[in-house]
């Protein structure tokens, strides 16, 4: 993944961001298809950092990404998250 920066962020708190989560879990799923012999032959994991890993990491770390509004301090990290959430998830509805 490399060193965090201005141009390529990462957030330490990132599994507050649900396209994050969704990604990386999108990325876990390819990973479990690719590197199964039977199915994909033996050059799967090849295809799947081509494919898959460099292009979601790409993403989730550019400027614009989910993580453009998380800026880490010298002493804190100010964690900026969409202001806007599905009321499905609110913490006060029970779970099922």
């Amino acid at each position: 993944l490399g060193e965090a920066s201005q141009d390529a962020r990462w957030c330490q708190q990132w599994t507050e961001h649900t396209v994050a989560i969704a990604r990386l879990h999108a990325l876990w799923l390819a990973w479990q298809e690719l590197t199964d012999p039977a199915t994909c032959g033996y050059t799967g994991p090849s295809i799947w950092h081509r494919d898959h890993l460099d292009p979601c990491i790409r993403e989730l770390r550019s400027p614009t990404g989910p993580f453009a509004g998380c800026i880490k301090g010298e002493r804190q990290i100010n964690h900026r998250l969409p202001s806007q959430v599905p009321s499905g998830w609110s913490t006060t509805s029970p779970c099922p």
